[in-house]
């Protein structure tokens, strides 16, 4: 094991080596991203996870992403994308894999559950939160949703007060699910003005 973390530099030169034509790496904060498409996502993670110089042993973090309020600032393309951070021990050394979901009406990607198990509840997750749809996955269900819950809570467009309510009928003896029967309202926090509030000065 390394007792100094690769340069980030000397990173992203080693791994553009490696992938070649199949990513784009950029660097930015000092953190390399990978950037690949779906077609040759799995492909490239395959790279990452075996080939000399990368070593990425651990699959420390995936999540889905919803871009779609990214056309307000000029910036288009597909709506949902899957983010991975890959940290290699042995070569002390992190990076992170971006890839965007072709299509967003069915937005899917390879799964990688296969390379690193700890992807087996990061993209089950995904898939109950954004409706990413993982690929090859052997066991893709909702994990954080109840078993009959509509739609993806994490999307940009789903109601802040969802589209089903479940209570307790104590005549039925049972739970039962119901159209929401909250009135959605904003709420503006309260702001304090007054200058010698708390006694500060």
């Amino acid at each position: 094991m390394t007792d100094f973390a690769i340069r980030p530099e000397d990173l992203q030169a080693k791994l553009a080596a490696v992938l070649g034509e199949r990513a784009q790496l950029t660097l930015a904060l000092g953190e390399v991203t990978v950037h690949v498409n779906a077609a040759n996502y799995l492909d490239v993670m395959q790279t990452l996870q075996t080939a000399a110089g990368c070593q990425f042993q651990q699959l420390i973090d995936l999540c889905g992403v919803d871009y779609s309020t990214y056309r307000d600032v000029g910036t288009d393309g597909p709506r949902f994308g899957v983010t991975v951070h890959l940290l290699s021990v042995s070569l002390n050394q992190r990076v992170r894999v971006k890839v965007l979901c072709p299509d967003d009406d069915l937005p899917l990607v390879a799964s990688v559950n296969a390379l690193w198990n700890s992807a087996n509840w990061y993209e089950r997750e995904a898939f109950d939160l954004f409706g990413i749809v993982f690929e090859g996955h052997n066991d893709l269900r909702r994990i954080l949703t109840d078993y009959g819950f509509i739609g993806h809570p994490f999307r940009k467009d789903f109601p802040v007060s969802g589209h089903v309510e479940m209570r307790y009928d104590a005549e039925r003896k049972r739970v039962v699910y119901e159209p929401v029967s909250i009135e959605p309202r904003e709420i503006t926090p309260r702001i304090i003005r007054e200058e010698n509030y708390g006694g500060l000065h």
